[in-house]
């Protein structure tokens, strides 16, 4: 939108019941790998293994949070953020993902939980964020159907134990992400390949996703439930047709993979055939239990993708054009800045009519910050976070039912096979001696949110 715009972004314009956020995940931040019983994830094993994270990285430290929570939770009140979603690692409190319960994983969740209430912010708990245990990886992981099970039994013990003070839950995130990077290209934890992997994958996280939905809804009936969706707005390179229906295609994949079938619809076989292949795995009621009626889903959104078609790209037919080829501007992840992005994402989403409600549970950037005199001027991140928001604001004045927003992230973490490179964070953290700055994003996100309190 026009600068006049972004300097106009008032708080207020989104209306009194609009949700503020910050987002965060267990591997990413927590460290503590190995302490008080914890089990090894699948992240913790894959980390360990040369040539996966760039730089040799791995999470084993991040950013101390398990042992900082309370000095990251008072940073997050200072900047007047009500809001805090997190994750719990599975193998934490379930160290081999089934059987015996850790007490300690379970004490220092309550610890979590409880040093946000009394800072006045809600905690927004996600089930999964991608840290299976690795017990249950040697033992299929996401490609054994025993997962419903296991996972069934996981979402019990978290709402039997936090849900009497958490109110709003996430059964998980980005699915789409962990099976794909996961069990198709092994770039990602547990480093699997192959079609043979990733469908059976697939089915699993949906059966999950909407088993882990009826459990909490069960348990906790007057919780406010949901899960989230990576999505990138998808467009053709050209008008071509070939090009046009390769963007069909991954839009299917990227898109509607999951989402489909939550919503009764099915997996979006008729527009990406090699999902047809899924009715391998799939049992007699499964497509009635792939289907759960969340009171919210959570879109993440980062940029769009300009897709062309690519008769050598097996299953799929399409190709992203890198958005450094194209000459546009860039984040330090290689990923475009393109805000209206996060615009057409919402539109789309709101017009399945099934969906109740939208909460950006994740948006944000990655750039080169600098320290400079005990500060950081990420200037770029600033006017992301305005331009974006702004295009949230432009989809609720017309009429989506978006109804929250959430930073992706409170702090500068682990991002996966990038190590500790891209640095997304509001707060900005010396991995060495673990000191937080806040950045002039964070101050920019404070004095925005502190408007009217």
């Amino acid at each position: 939108m026009e600068e006049t715009d972004r300097a106009g972004l008032l708080k207020a314009q989104f209306g009194a019941e609009f949700r503020w956020g910050v987002s965060t995940a267990a591997y990413q931040i927590e460290g503590a790998f190995d302490v008080e019983g914890k089990g090894l994830s699948i992240w913790d094993v894959f980390t360990s293994r040369r040539g996966k994270i760039k730089s040799r990285h791995h999470g084993q430290v991040a950013c101390n949070f398990y042992n900082c929570f309370k000095g990251d939770i008072e940073l997050i009140k200072q900047l007047h953020i009500p809001d805090f979603r997190f994750s719990v690692s599975w193998s934490r409190l379930m160290p081999s993902g089934q059987g015996p319960v850790n007490r300690s994983g379970l004490d220092y969740y309550s610890r979590v939980i409880d040093f946000c209430l009394e800072n006045q912010i809600n905690p927004w708990l996600t089930l999964y964020h991608w840290d299976l245990p690795y017990a249950l990886e040697q033992k299929g992981g996401w490609t054994n159907r025993d997962i419903v099970g296991w996972f069934s039994d996981f979402t019990e013990l978290c709402a039997k134990h936090f849900g009497d003070r958490v109110k709003h839950w996430m059964v998980m995130n980005e699915p789409a992400v962990f099976t794909g990077a996961g069990y198709f290209l092994g770039i990602h934890a547990p480093g699997r390949r192959g079609m043979g992997n990733f469908l059976p994958a697939i089915h699993h996280a949906t059966l999950c996703m909407a088993e882990g939905g009826r459990v909490l809804r069960e348990m906790l009936p007057q919780a406010e439930i949901g899960t989230t969706f990576s999505c990138s707005h998808v467009e053709p390179y050209s008008p071509s047709l070939k090009d046009q229906a390769a963007a069909k295609r991954a839009d299917a994949l990227l898109n509607r993979m999951f989402i489909e079938p939550v919503l009764g619809l099915g997996y979006p076989a008729a527009d990406l055939p090699v999902l047809r292949k899924l009715e391998k795995y799939m049992k007699p009621g499964d497509e009635e239990s792939m289907v759960f009626d969340f009171d919210f889903i959570g879109l993440q959104n980062y940029t769009r993708e300009i897709v062309k078609s690519s008769f050598f790209t097996p299953y799929i037919g399409a190709s992203l054009v890198k958005a450094e080829k194209r000459k546009v501007p860039l984040t330090t992840m290689g990923w475009e800045v393109y805000p209206e992005a996060i615009y057409n994402i919402i539109r789309k989403f709101d017009a399945y009519p099934q969906i109740k409600k939208i909460i950006i549970t994740e948006n944000g950037a990655a750039f080169s910050d600098q320290v400079e005199n005990n500060e950081v001027h990420d200037n770029m991140r600033v006017q992301y976070l305005q331009d974006h928001i702004s295009q949230v604001l432009r989809a609720k004045n017309d009429g989506c039912k978006v109804a929250g927003y959430f930073v992706w992230t409170l702090t500068d973490n682990f991002e996966w096979a990038e190590g500790y490179h891209p640095r997304f964070g509001l707060i900005h953290v010396d991995f060495e001696t673990q000191k937080r700055i806040v950045k002039d994003s964070g101050k920019w996100y404070r004095d925005f949110l502190k408007e009217g309190l």
